[in-house]
């Protein structure tokens, strides 16, 4: 079965620093995405979260629902009331017919603080991973009872961001945790992308197509930059335009039938969607080809 090509919102309406594309209406991001021509297209903040309001649109779009992102907060709260917050997103992406719920822990964050580093986010202590799997784990039990699978998704600013840290989470959780694979994050966090798909080949049930201006990235490091000020200067693109070598990584997965997303955030003033978007959808289909996924 071949893989199918989505897209983040983020390229036009930016969720973490929403004065990014706050102007775009919803409707202009999926009339372009359809034109760029990808299959469907993940959650944004101007999307209905209602099934009985977003089918409709998508339908008019001829998109599919990929998935969505959801904020945990499992280092505050246990799997019980995790997994009760959650239900309403759960219920939205059964409904639309999704097969993957994005989980990244954000209850202490950086990447959505304009002013704080990405050199201050926080760091997990040794003993804290024990309990932070079992509880993901747990919730990772009541998607798959749903009949989705959440993926995890390793995000700089948050205490999943290095290689080392994303190992941690794999060794402390169960097989009902699968791995969003992220290019862009798994290279800006220091580790390489390519190992990180052989390594878990098994356990990736999702991928996010982002690549790396590695001008930016070092500057962010540097200058002691944050997440925000990096994604505003363009630390991120769509495959392709960066230094990620996407055939590598995905020669590293055969077999993977699933959805590759596109997704890179910039400031759309400065990088227009809909050029972007096209970029990235034609060199991923080719990169998808070569590896014999499409």
């Amino acid at each position: 079965m071949a893989v199918k090509l989505g897209i983040n919102p983020i390229g036009w309406s930016n969720d973490d620093l929403r004065e990014l594309g706050g102007e775009t209406p919803l409707e202009t991001c999926l009339a372009e995405t359809k034109l760029a021509g990808y299959d469907g297209i993940e959650l944004g903040h101007k999307f209905p979260r209602l099934a009985s309001e977003l089918n409709p649109i998508m339908v008019r779009y001829g998109l599919a629902l990929v998935s969505g992102w959801y904020s945990g907060e499992l280092l505050r709260r246990d799997a019980k009331a995790e997994i009760a917050a959650m239900q309403p997103h759960l219920d939205l992406l059964k409904a639309m017919g999704c097969g993957v719920l994005i989980f990244a822990e954000c209850s202490n964050t950086v990447h959505g603080t304009q002013h704080i580093p990405l050199a201050d986010r926080p760091v997990l202590p040794a003993d804290g991973w024990q309990q932070f799997g079992a509880r993901l784990t747990d919730v990772a039990q009541a998607v798959a009872d749903a009949g989705l699978d959440l993926v995890y998704h390793h995000h700089m600013g948050t205490v999943v961001q290095t290689g080392e840290e994303v190992d941690r989470l794999m060794d402390a959780t169960g097989p009902s945790v699968k791995l969003l694979l992220d290019t862009g994050h798994a290279t800006f966090g220091g580790a390489d992308p390519v190992a990180m798909a052989r390594t878990y080949r098994s356990r990736i049930a999702h991928f996010h197509a982002k690549d790396i201006r590695r001008e930016v990235m070092a500057e962010v490091w540097a200058k002691r930059r944050s997440f925000l000020e990096g994604v505003v200067a363009g630390v991120f693109t769509v495959p392709g335009d960066g230094m990620v070598d996407f055939a590598a990584v995905l020669a590293e997965l055969p077999g993977y039938d699933r959805w590759l997303v596109v997704e890179a955030e910039q400031d759309p003033v400065k990088a227009n969607p809909l050029r972007y978007a096209r970029m990235g959808q034609e060199n991923l289909a080719r990169y998808a080809s070569a590896a014999g996924m499409m």
